[in-house]
């Protein structure tokens, strides 16, 4: 089992679905995550409108996942989720 780094930056996002996502983190890590849209509730509750999901971008500086509207999900629980659904391994271990 991969253990999840302190600090872990997603690099790149590509949106496959109205729900999922392949992300790919610093560590060369690249796995896809699947959203279920009852997990959208609150402020993040427009991520369930799949226009909105699509417009994912990457932040650079936090190396997390944002959204219009200054939306936001922190990276180390998309990694736990990613890295059992992997397409290519870490390039190391922390």
């Amino acid at each position: 089992m991969t253990e999840v780094p302190a600090l872990v930056h997603v690099v790149e996002v590509e949106v496959l679905g109205e729900q999922r996502l392949r992300l790919t983190f610093e560590d060369g890590a690249v796995g896809d995550v699947e959203f279920d849209t009852n997990e959208w509730r609150g402020v993040l509750a427009p991520l369930s409108d799949p226009d909105v999901f699509a417009q994912v971008r990457v932040d650079s500086q936090l190396g997390t996942l944002v959204w219009p509207g200054g939306l936001d999900v922190a990276p180390e629980p998309l990694y736990e989720q990613a890295i059992q659904h992997l397409v290519a391994q870490p390039l190391y271990h922390r």
